[in-house]
């Protein structure tokens, strides 16, 4: 069994080091004698038909609009989306897969992938700050979600969109208490950090998600300290 993990367009959305995402899912797959392939691609490269998990992350207006339109032309992310690969976006990787977001100070709408039942809008205030929630379905130590937001765009969900989980602390979507959108293998959340190193867990189920089997545990005791001390610092 192989797993091609697919890095989108890092030039465009990678501002916030969420190509640690890649890493970690690579890692994880490996120490279970996993094989992994890492591909990554830059606008005008075709995205592989054969990816299992495609990665998007976080980045600026400017090139939220250009990843949106690069990945119109070249429609490999909905090829992968019917096929029903796992597609996890984070922040603005987040905002693009909805219908549409909103950039600039005039807020001017954009149209997104539509992949994700969501839609965003300027919030009130700027979410800075790390953040605890609680994922949704999950019980015990594993379903605390540590981060940091740094979002201007409050995104609300449609009713075919489901909240990933539950806001303990910071702002999530849109203040509303939920906190990422979970859609068949569509994922979207905005924690940086990268997420996945700070939440092994959850880089564990994507990578059940796409080879649709559970994993064996893995012991790992200093990652295990490393998170309850960064959960630790986060609670009120």
């Amino acid at each position: 069994m192989s797993l091609e993990i697919v890095q989108v367009y890092q030039s465009l959305l990678g501002l916030y080091g969420d190509q640690g995402n890649t890493r970690v899912l690579q890692k994880r797959a490996e120490w279970r004698g996993i094989a992994t392939t890492v591909t990554e691609i830059e606008p005008g490269q075709p995205l592989p038909e054969t990816g299992d998990i495609f990665l998007l992350g976080g980045g600026e207006d400017g090139a939220q609009t250009a990843a949106v339109a690069a990945l119109k032309a070249d429609g490999g992310l909905h090829r992968a989306f019917d096929r029903g690969a796992v597609i996890f976006g984070v922040c603005a990787g987040y905002q693009i897969l909805g219908h549409s977001f909103t950039v600039g100070a005039q807020e001017e709408p954009r149209e997104g992938l539509g992949l994700l039942d969501v839609t965003t809008t300027r919030g009130p205030r700027r979410a800075v700050g790390e953040v605890l929630h609680r994922w949704i379905g999950r019980f015990g130590d594993d379903a605390w979600i540590s981060g940091f937001e740094n979002h201007g765009g409050y995104t609300r969900l449609g009713p075919d969109a489901q909240p990933f989980a539950h806001v303990e602390v910071g702002v999530g979507n849109a203040n509303d208490g939920t906190e990422g959108a979970l859609q068949g293998t569509v994922v979207g959340m905005y924690p940086h950090g990268p997420v996945l190193p700070r939440n092994p867990a959850l880089a564990d189920w994507l990578i059940e998600l796409a080879l649709g089997r559970e994993l064996e545990p893995l012991d790992m005791p200093v990652h295990e300290a490393l998170r309850k001390d960064r959960l630790a610092a986060v609670r009120p």
